[in-house]
Parts: C-alpha cells; sequence; structure tokens
C-alpha cells in the first residue's frame, strides 16, 4: 500500500500548519507546492508566475487543438458517406475490407467519433481559462 502525499504530510509541513503559515495542502502534480500552483494548466517554473510567452504558448496550443478536432471531427462525420470511402485505391484489391468497411455500422462508428471529436474540440474552447493574468 502506498501512502497518498495529500494525507501523510511530512513533519515540516505539519509544522508550519500548527503555526498557521500555510494550509499543510499539497498538489498531485508536485509534493509541497501550493494546491493553486496546478490549476492554471500553464507551465510553473518552481513558483514563479507565467510569462507572457507562456501564456501565449498556451493559447496557441489550445487553439491548435480546437482546430485540430473540428477539421478531423468533420472529415470523420462527412467521409465515410462519400463514395470515396469505398471506392479508393487501398480496398479495391481487398473485396471482403471493403465490404466491411461499406457497411452502415462501421460508417456510423466513424461519424460518431467524428463528432465526439468536434464535441471534445468545442468543450476545451468553451472551458479554456487562463488562471493569473499578466
Amino acid at each position: 500500500m502506498t501512502a497518498d502525499p495529500r494525507v501523510f504530510q511530512d513533519k515540516a509541513s505539519q509544522e508550519r500548519t500548527s503555526s498557521g503559515t500555510s494550509t499543510g495542502v499539497v498538489s498531485p502534480d508536485r509534493p509541497g507546492a501550493p494546491q493553486g500552483a496546478a490549476e492554471s494548466g500553464l507551465p510553473n517554473r518552481g513558483g514563479a508566475p507565467p510569462t507572457r510567452l507562456d501564456l501565449w504558448l498556451h493559447r496557441l496550443t489550445v487553439l491548435l487543438f480546437v482546430f485540430v478536432c473540428a477539421v478531423v471531427g468533420v472529415l470523420l462525420v462527412i467521409l465515410p458517406w462519400r463514395p470515396e470511402w469505398t471506392d479508393n485505391h487501398l480496398l479495391l484489391t481487398h473485396p471482403a475490407l471493403r465490404a466491411i468497411v461499406a457497411s452502415g455500422f462501421v460508417r456510423g462508428i466513424c461519424s460518431g467519433l467524428g463528432m465526439l471529436d468536434i464535441w471534445v474540440g468545442f468543450w476545451e474552447a468553451i472551458h479554456y481559462h487562463e488562471g493569473e493574468r499578466l
């Protein structure tokens, strides 16, 4: 059985709690870090506030993730119902695989995954937060 760092604290953190300088709650990401350090999602360099570059890289990463999710999702929703889905060069030599890929069940699974991918991208865009403002 392993010890959970949030439950079992070292002696120094217990002494700080008794003196009133710290709450003693540690982050699950970094033992000894305050609880709010891991909540922003931005890289944290030893307790230093994030720089403008970190903030813009985080924004760009989220924007790129949302864009990729939307594009892949739309392709997965539309492409299985087009003729190119079964009439392509890769499937012409494999008639059994072509019959499986042409079934409505496989097409529906692909379209459902596309809808899920679109939902994940928009969910990430709606629930985006930066944490600290510079």
